[in-house]
């Protein structure tokens, strides 16, 4: 039985690109693989802490000699890190904001980043696939005026694959400010092509890693 881990971190609730297509993602990976678990962390609904000084020095120091609020800090951590190890497979809905990730992304990121424990290619997260749905309201592919200003997923590719030894891949449904921008009005055919594809790779990326993850191994 595979884990799925679903990190969401839109601020909404509803009208979600990026929760559209985690739940596709979910919903498909669930019919593929109705025996196993998803567990789900709404950041959005419910933040973690940033990281501060006092999660930071608990590493630095004598484990007898931690304050109350050190201990809490390292049992917050701990219990981030070993869900995160427990996943085989990780799913984060990550909307652009202000070219950006949600800082509560960021926040959950840096709590479950442990150097020497998850952080590094010998971690103990290497190798688990993570697929990130990177929704942006408008486009920021290659050739378009604002490609220089992606930082969602040059930051995470770099991050996951970098810092975790993770395998990371990327579904980017664009242009959704189009339906509620007039401005943009002219480009709704091209975010309505960008949802379906979306939609489209969430269901067959899901059912491919639930194939993956849960097909037996060769006997000799």
């Amino acid at each position: 039985m595979a884990t799925l881990l679903h990190i969401d971190s839109a601020i909404s609730p509803a009208g979600s690109a990026s929760r559209e297509v985690t739940a596709a993602f979910v919903k498909a990976w669930t019919e593929a693989h109705p025996d196993g678990k998803v567990v789900h962390r709404d950041l959005g609904a419910h933040p973690v802490p940033h990281l501060d000084f006092t999660a930071v020095s608990a590493g630095f120091s004598d484990p007898s000699e931690h304050t109350e609020e050190q201990r809490a800090a390292v049992a917050l951590r701990d219990e981030l890190a070993t869900e995160l190890e427990s996943a085989d497979a990780v799913l984060i809905g990550a909307p652009m904001y202000n070219f950006t990730i949600p800082s509560t992304l960021k926040a959950w990121l840096d709590q479950v980043i442990i150097v020497g424990r998850t952080g590094g290619e010998t971690g103990t997260v290497a190798g688990t696939p993570f697929t990130v749905v990177a929704s942006r309201g408008g486009s920021y592919a290659e050739g378009t005026p604002r490609e220089s200003f992606e930082f969602v997923q040059n930051y995470l590719e770099k991050l996951v694959a970098g810092m975790l030894g993770a395998e990371v891949d990327f579904i980017v449904p664009e242009l959704t400010l189009a339906p509620v921008n007039p401005a943009m009005s002219e480009l709704i055919p091209l975010f309505e092509a960008s949802r379906a594809k979306a939609l489209e790779e969430a269901g067959e990326k899901a059912r491919a890693l639930a194939a993956r993850l849960t097909e037996a191994p060769a006997t000799v």
